[in-house]
Parts: structure tokens; sequence; C-alpha cells
């Protein structure tokens, strides 16, 4: 068992207070049961979560909705097993909802782990989704520097030149100054014309 499985299944034993369902729907190898589990009225949100992430990492895109519901929860312990089974998912509209929720400033509270999520997929909407999430973080007192210093390290883990003029922007802002300078270190060197 990895540890991102171990995680995500002992923090929903205990939300489950250790009941025989929690035990079945974790030992079932029936997608279509764990499926039913997404759909069924009155399922409680630990049964929800542990479905759709056992999906998720089956490659089940029946998960797809209920992961990026939990992606955007408030509970960050569910972003994050959200987002590992999205990563593993593979299905083609990830990225664009993962990039959706990033720059959504209404729930920007929630963008970090989108911002990873966007990061580890590397997808065409990747850089773009970052930089419009640094661009809004760099003024003044902005109370989300995690979600600004995971843009800035995800930008420079892209190595997109397209990225340069945000992340030399971020050099002015002392809480990502120092991962500003790293990430800009990663670019590729520009190119002198003339």
């Amino acid at each position: 068992m990895d540890e991102e499985l171990r995680s995500v299944t002992e923090r929903l034993r205990q939300e489950s207070g250790g009941s025989a369902a929690f035990d079945a729907l974790l030992a079932t190898g029936d997608l279509d049961e764990l499926a039913e589990v997404l759909t069924a009225p009155g399922q409680p949100l630990w049964a929800r979560e542990l479905a759709a992430f056992r999906l998720g990492r089956a490659g089940d895109r029946r998960a797809f909705e209920s992961l990026v519901l939990l992606l955007n929860h408030r509970d960050p312990p569910r972003c994050a097993g959200a987002a590992h089974a999205l990563a593993r998912l593979g299905d083609p509209r990830t990225a664009r909802a993962a990039a959706a929720l990033a720059t959504n400033e209404l729930r920007v509270a929630y963008a970090l782990h989108p911002v990873r999520l966007l990061v580890v997929l590397r997808a065409p909407e990747s850089v773009p989704a970052l930089i419009t999430t640094l661009e809004r973080r760099l003024r003044p007192h902005d109370p989300y520097r995690r979600v600004s210093l995971a843009c800035v390290e995800g930008l420079g883990a892209l190595g997109d030149g397209r990225a340069r003029r945000v992340l030399t922007e971020a050099l002015a802002h002392p809480a990502l100054a120092e991962a500003a300078v790293h990430a800009l270190a990663r670019l590729p060197k520009e190119r002198r014309t003339g």
C-alpha cells in the first residue's frame, strides 16, 4: 500500500468509525459497486470519497465529477487525495477543471491542490493558469502565500519561458523571492537578437 492510499484510508477509517461498511468498500474489487456509491442517495462523504479515490486510481472515469468536487473541498486532506487520484485517472478533462479551480478568485483559499495538480499534469492549461493565479497574488498583503509559492515553484518546475515576466515580478515579494530566483534559473535562457 503506497503512502497516499494509506493516508486516505486511515483518515476515512476514522471518519467512518471503523465500520463494516468501510471495510467492505475498501476490500471490494468491483468497480461497478464503487461507482454505485457515487450516485446512491444518502451515502456519507467518507464513502463517496473512498469510492471516488479508488475508482480514480483504477483509471475509471466515472470518478471524475466526484474527484473534482473533492479537489475544491474546504478540507485540505480531501483535496490532496482527490488531486492524487485525478493525476492517475487520465481523464482529458482534468487539466481544464484544475485550471478553472486554480483561477477561480472566489475559491482561491482552496487553490493550492489544483495548482499542484496542474504542475503534475504538465498540460497545455498548466502554465497559463499558474501565471494567472500568481499575477493575482502579487498584491500587497495577499493572504494566500502558500498558493503563490506553489505557483512560483510550479512554474519553475514546468520550465516554460512564458513565466519569466511574472516570476521576475515575484522577486519583489520577500516571501517569494528565493523561490522565484530558483524558478527563473530553471527557465530556458532568453535568446538575444541582433
